[in-house]
């Protein structure tokens, strides 16, 4: 078991990682989030020996955490549609984000292989749930295909920091799925 000193570092490590790579792209020097994690280079090795394991723990760290976010704010939110609205805001965050890890994702290094399989394991029963949630309370019109909508999400984003807005296309999109 490790040490709460050694846990928090290595959360830190990944809290500074997916910041970095989000403003310095996937490449970023390891020396750049040991900076911004308040670290030595050496914790960083000592926890992610390389730099996949490293962004293999962003990913999956952040992925976790849409998953959880998904029942929380069904839990939280006024409403069905307003929980997946909610949702669908983060996971545009996620997205958008992820734009550097595309290029390391579809490399030839068999580590990277599973992540899309992960991601639709985690992600995809949280958006059924939401949509499914959203139908039953008449909010939306039932039947919608949650990889559809994130494949569709994904799409607009892939536009991110160009022409246009991806977040209002986005917005457009959900409320495209309301109940006439």
């Amino acid at each position: 078991m490790k040490r709460a000193d050694a846990r928090r570092n290595a959360e830190n490590v990944l809290e500074a990682a997916a910041a970095v790579f989000v403003t310095s792209g996937v490449e970023a020097p390891i020396r750049e989030i040991a900076a911004r994690a308040g670290v030595g280079t050496a914790t960083i090795y000592r926890h992610y020996p390389t730099r996949a394991d490293l962004i293999l723990a962003v990913y999956r760290l952040q992925v976790e955490s849409l998953a959880e976010a998904g029942p929380a704010l069904l839990a939280s939110e006024p409403g069905p549609h307003r929980a997946l609205v909610a949702w669908i805001d983060r996971f545009v965050d996620f997205v958008i984000t992820k734009q550097g890890l595309a290029s390391v994702l579809q490399s030839d290094e068999a580590c990277y292989d599973p992540l899309h399989a992960y991601f639709l394991e985690r992600l995809g029963p949280v958006c059924t749930d939401l949509l499914e949630a959203a139908a039953a309370a008449g909010e939306i019109e039932p039947g919608q295909d949650p990889y559809e909508l994130m494949r569709g999400v994904g799409s607009l984003c892939a536009g991110a920091g160009t022409a246009y807005d991806p977040r209002r296309l986005v917005r457009v999109l959900v409320n495209g799925l309301r109940r006439a």
